[in-house]
């Protein structure tokens, strides 16, 4: 395949030949396969393709790795920095302002030559496989944009799953490296964040379906465990997409809760803009009326400024009135340290 041409990977899907780029999540509801993303701050846009296979028959290449060492990386918030931040947190939450916010920074690291996403899909389909491993790439030749769309996601999240009748998100909260090491602090996390996705859920699901069939189930993945739950409802046939974004968005797991107070903390704490990380990424198959959207996390993704390439990619936590600063930091570069191994592999 040439590798300068757009191309979508998400699960075992693959899609090629690009028609059109959006800014309207209205036009989901019309006929075509999707590429999604949305950005934690709400701006959207999509990629229609023509051509969409099963993975397994596709051959992707050789491809460029990114090969950034892992020194590289330049955090927008020190540890100092998200320490105060954490604790400025907590003294939201005494003045009952907030009961969890999630606070996060992005790593940056300076690139010298464009970030092709599906080489580095390919190193962690090996080194870091993922629910939800994807990637897309779309140049601006081809788009029309200022600059190339270039994202890759290990995220194990699920923002929503929509099929045969039903809608669906699993927020993942509560981290550390082994069952034995996670706290009462992570379960009330979790139990928090499924209060609030059952709230957003209710306003597009049919009155009195959303349930939670699965709480606080331990998923393994590389170096670390997560608490998960699953949060679903039924959906009429006639809900648009631009309806269940507008009552979902941003993820609850990674805003807060209350997610207006949560988003207040954020906008006020953290010091430059998420983007993709944290948003939505995924695909919507909008003439079945299906789609997968992952929550935008230990994703990657390329930006650029005045000829200055970056690749970027974010981490944070949950902070509530039981999180020790410290230990909230180390939870941030224990969810980051295995992505930032991969990224810096080279093709030898």
């Amino acid at each position: 395949m040439d590798p300068n041409a757009a191309i979508a990977i998400f699960g075992e899907q693959v899609a090629t030949d690009l028609i059109r780029v959006s800014t309207d999540p209205t036009d989901l509801d019309h006929m075509g396969w999707w590429a999604v993303t949305q950005s934690f701050e709400g701006e959207f846009l999509a990629f229609e393709f023509a051509t969409v296979q099963d993975l397994a028959t596709f051959d992707v290449g050789v491809r460029e790795l990114p090969t950034i060492s892992v020194n590289s990386w330049q955090p927008s918030m020190d540890k100092l920095q998200y320490e105060n931040a954490v604790a400025q947190i907590r003294a939201d939450i005494a003045r009952g302002w907030v009961y969890q916010a999630n606070l996060c920074y992005v790593l940056s690291a300076q690139i010298n030559k464009p970030f092709d996403p599906i080489g580095l899909w390919q190193l962690l389909k090996v080194h870091n496989p993922a629910p939800y491993l994807s990637a897309l790439y779309v140049p601006m030749a081809q788009s029309g944009l200022t600059q190339d769309i270039a994202i890759t996601s290990a995220s194990p999240e699920l923002f929503l799953k929509r099929e045969n009748g039903l809608i669906k998100s699993s927020p993942i909260k509560g981290t550390a490296k082994t069952k034995n090491e996670l706290l009462e602090k992570d379960r009330a996390e979790n139990v928090m964040i499924v209060d609030l996705i059952r709230n957003d859920l209710s306003q597009v699901a049919t009155f009195g379906s959303v349930e939670v069939p699965d709480l606080l189930r331990l998923e393994v993945h590389p170096g670390l465990v997560h608490l998960v739950s699953d949060v679903q409802g039924s959906i009429p046939a006639d809900t648009s997409w631009h309806s269940i974004l507008q009552a979902m968005s941003p993820p609850g797991s990674v805003s807060g809760a209350p997610k207006s107070s949560a988003l207040e903390v954020i906008n006020r704490l953290e010091n430059t803009k998420r983007g993709i990380y944290c948003g939505a990424f995924g695909f919507v198959d909008a003439r079945n009326k299906t789609g997968t959207l992952a929550v935008g996390i230990r994703t990657f993704w390329e930006s650029s400024f005045e000829g200055q390439r970056k690749l970027n990619f974010g981490t944070g936590a949950g902070i509530t009135w039981g999180s020790v600063p410290e230990h909230e930091w180390q939870e941030t570069q224990l969810k980051a340290s295995n992505l930032l191994w991969v990224a810096s592999l080279d093709q030898s």
